[in-house]
């Protein structure tokens, strides 16, 4: 059974973050969900890495995207 991109995100989240971002509505969760996605997509340093580590592009782009909402 595939799992759904939030639940992707939160794999590739660090433990501190996955908790905070667990806390949220599932609308905020599927916001940010929808902004690691497109991090993954557009940003050209990711594709590189994704070539040598899928798992590893897709934490950093997690850890971005959970950076960013600490910023808030």
């Amino acid at each position: 059974m595939p799992i759904d991109t939030v639940e992707r995100f939160l794999a590739a989240l660090d433990p501190r973050h996955r908790e905070q971002v667990q806390g949220l509505p599932r609308t905020e969760r599927e916001r940010l969900a929808e902004a690691w996605e497109t991090e993954l997509r557009q940003d050209t340093d990711l594709d590189t890495l994704s070539e040598l580590s899928p798992a590893a592009a897709e934490c950093e782009a997690a850890a971005r995207v959970a950076r960013k909402l600490l910023e808030r």
